[in-house]
């Protein structure tokens, strides 16, 4: 508690300048000589901490402090900045705290400048309790368990121990070691269902996750595509394909070649892009897609 304060006093000696002493034992519901007891303290460890008596004073701390006691360079500052922005959407507390008191120390008045959220459309909460679960099991090496569809879209338990928390291609995954499989799985968090803590313990060291983008996929399972888009959506299929992908013609349409996963992901991601998309290669692409349309219009 009182490692606590002592940091908290820095913190607001950084952000508030001055302060009597008072002032500090009203915030933290302690005595005034409690204060300067820790004030002592301060001092007694190398922080330029000072008191200036009389009306108007206060206890204070050198301006030079943070010039001077930081080996952190303006650009580092700006990325550990950044990364706890890119965490604070996950509803972390400890995040929040921590880029406020940060920003004090490094002298940051204006943070406003990003704002970073993650989750989905219309289920915020939903996606932050799972990040919640997950980030707290990760760092406590603790396991989890959730109920997880298979590709008929029934779902079944998994449990897990949770390695790592990774974004790929607009989508957040979490690395862990299956109990059931005993070996390594990724799962897509937004498929997660009724996330639970579990009680059971692991040593991290013995865990260590391949990279994501190694799963391998087999040859005969891909398919090469010729795709035309529409010159109204040109400009968006650069958030799509590499540059290197697409051929802009004259009249502004541009031919996309590919190799993409021949599965059911694969039409629903071309589908997704409406009448705005022709397939000019391969047939059987293209022959699937009829069907699926044509299933689609019976519904409708």
């Amino acid at each position: 508690m009182q490692i606590n304060r002592l940091f908290e006093i820095v913190y607001i000696l950084l952000d508030r300048k001055s302060i009597t002493a008072n002032e500090l034992a009203e915030h933290f519901e302690v005595s005034r000589r409690t204060i300067l007891r820790d004030i002592d303290k301060l001092s007694s460890a190398g922080i330029p901490v000072y008191s200036t008596p009389g009306k108007g004073g206060g206890i204070s701390i050198l301006d030079s402090f943070v010039l001077n006691k930081t080996v952190i360079s303006e650009e580092e500052q700006n990325q550990i900045i950044f990364a706890l922005q890119s965490f604070v959407p996950t509803q972390s507390a400890e995040a929040g705290d921590i880029l406020s008191r940060l920003s004090a120390l490094f002298d940051k008045k204006d943070m406003s400048w990003i704002e970073v959220d993650f989750s989905r459309w219309g289920d915020e909460s939903a996606d932050r309790e799972k990040f919640d679960v997950l980030k707290k099991a990760i760092l406590e090496k603790r396991g989890v368990a959730f109920k997880y569809p298979k590709n008929s879209g029934e779902f079944f338990e998994r449990h897990v121990y949770p390695l790592k928390l990774v974004f790929k291609s607009k989508a957040w995954y979490v690395q862990a070691y299956c109990l059931e499989r005993l070996d390594y799985r990724t799962f897509k968090i937004s498929r997660i269902q009724n996330i639970k803590a579990g009680s059971d313990s692991f040593a991290g060291k013995e865990f260590t996750p391949p990279p994501i983008n190694e799963t391998e996929v087999a040859a005969d399972s891909v398919v090469h595509l010729v795709l035309r888009f529409a010159p109204e959506i040109a400009l968006g299929i650069y958030d799509e394909f590499n540059p290197e992908d697409i051929r802009v013609e004259k009249d502004g349409s541009c031919i996309v070649e590919i190799d993409f996963p021949h599965d059911y992901w694969l039409y629903s991601f071309i589908l997704s892009f409406g009448a705005s998309v022709e397939v000019l290669e391969p047939e059987n692409v293209r022959v699937m897609l009829v069907e699926i349309i044509e299933n689609m219009r019976g519904i409708y």
